[in-house]
């Protein structure tokens, strides 16, 4: 079997540690040698963050190198355009629609660009995009944004939506599990 791998992109505070613990539960729980690293960025600073998780019969490292990647879930959309050379061919690109300015922007040294989305899919990426946290919202909070991006996910990973559940049981502190199923099951019909 081949290795798989999976980047989780996004900015510091996001919970792309949570959203790597889940799949990585997930995937073990499945069978899978499964390697996942830790946050690489300025995570306390509102920095990019981005989290590599490797599975397959058996996985030697963590770490993704250009063109490797299978898939990166993206919690925002300049994130994704920032790692989007790290996609393999037929690779796909799941991303949040939501922007988040970077402290260039925000200290006007730079422009947040327009296009984003519509760029990476004119470079040929196949880019599937939509709006995580209006569901994150609506199942009580919008830190599930996070979980709503893991549940559509699941939802095209083959891997059924009652394992994907039993994994966010262990994963999720229980205080937040209602919250964070509603979250999921949101990411993973919508």
């Amino acid at each position: 079997m081949k290795t798989t791998s999976v980047m989780i992109v996004g900015v510091g505070g996001q919970g792309s540690l949570l959203a790597s613990k889940l799949l990585g539960n997930l995937l073990t729980d499945e069978g899978y040698d499964v390697k996942v690293s830790e946050v690489h960025g300025m995570s306390q600073r509102g920095g990019s963050v981005v989290t590599y998780v490797r599975y397959g019969e058996k996985v030697y490292s963590p770490i993704v190198t250009a063109g490797e990647c299978d898939f990166i879930i993206s919690f925002e959309k300049l994130e994704a355009a920032r790692y989007a050379g790290c996609l393999k061919k037929g690779g796909k690109i799941i991303v949040n629609t939501q922007q988040i300015d970077p402290m260039p922007v925000i200290t006007g040294a730079a422009e947040y660009p327009e296009q984003v989305l519509e760029d990476l899919k004119a470079r040929g990426f196949d880019v599937d995009d939509f709006d995580a946290l209006t569901p994150a919202m609506e199942a009580g909070s919008a830190k599930a944004v996070n979980i709503v991006l893991m549940g559509h996910f699941a939802a095209r990973s083959g891997i059924g939506e009652d394992k994907w559940m039993a994994a966010l049981e262990k994963t999720v502190p229980a205080k937040f599990l209602d919250m964070n199923r509603k979250a999921f099951s949101l990411g993973f019909h919508g």
